[in-house]
């Protein structure tokens, strides 16, 4: 299931964060995505390790915790979008290209300011809808 997906910006400045529990996760999952980003540097700051090259986007598996399992993407522009799952395994970037795919029709409204939190409501129903599509949450 997925609990947590977050949009941080090339400055490491959360854009969007949107939690899937009915719990009141919202702090420690808000703190996962934080922790996630030390690891998404590491990654792309060296590339001689066994993770993905240069021109990869899909980071793979960040790092699992007791509880969570966290996947990453970086687009082209450094900006970096963070998925916290329960069970799931993540294995290609279809979740993320849908997500990519949102996320460039919300930052291209002409209202919408670049570098800040993206607050658009169409951008919160089309994440919710991929998030019910991959069958994986009923809240939302």
């Amino acid at each position: 299931m997925i609990v947590c997906v977050a949009v941080v910006g090339h400055q490491n400045n959360p854009l969007y964060i949107q939690s899937f529990t009915e719990a009141d996760d919202a702090l420690k999952l808000h703190h996962i995505v934080h922790c996630s980003l030390d690891v998404v540097d590491e990654r792309v700051n060296n590339p001689k390790k066994s993770g993905p090259t240069l021109n990869e986007t899909f980071l793979g598996l960040l790092y699992p915790t007791e509880n969570y399992k966290v996947y990453g993407y970086l687009t082209n522009t450094k900006v970096k979008f963070i998925l916290v799952t329960t069970d799931l395994d993540v294995r290609d970037a279809d979740f993320f290209r849908r997500f990519h795919a949102a996320y460039v029709d919300a930052v291209s409204n002409p209202f919408h300011v670049p570098d800040k939190k993206i607050t658009s409501r169409t951008f919160a129903e089309r994440v919710s809808n991929i998030v019910k599509s991959f069958g994986l949450s009923s809240a939302g």
